[in-house]
């Protein structure tokens, strides 16, 4: 375990607004950064993942496309295994 990302939606039904997609940036099991569709932009939790988070944030095409993700990822899956839960 050394650098890993973890992407997650977390969903209470198979409407959009009701779906939050989660990236989560490990280093040595620690959680050093995350960006949540629902806050809009990552949130650093260590020293460098704060200044990761402020480079991250500072890229607008980055943030757009993290935001499209939500649909693109969580949406697809929402309606294939919401029904199934």
């Amino acid at each position: 375990f050394e650098n890993y990302v973890v992407d997650r939606c977390v969903f209470n039904s198979s409407e959009l607004n009701d779906i939050e997609y989660i990236r989560s940036t490990f280093y040595n099991k620690l959680e050093i950064a995350r960006f949540s569709s629902s806050l809009g932009k990552f949130v650093g939790y260590t020293e460098f993942g704060v200044k990761q988070a402020d480079y991250w944030n500072s890229q607008t095409s980055l943030l757009q496309q993290m935001k499209a993700l939500r649909e693109t990822i969580c949406l697809n899956h929402a309606t294939a295994f919401y029904p199934a839960a």
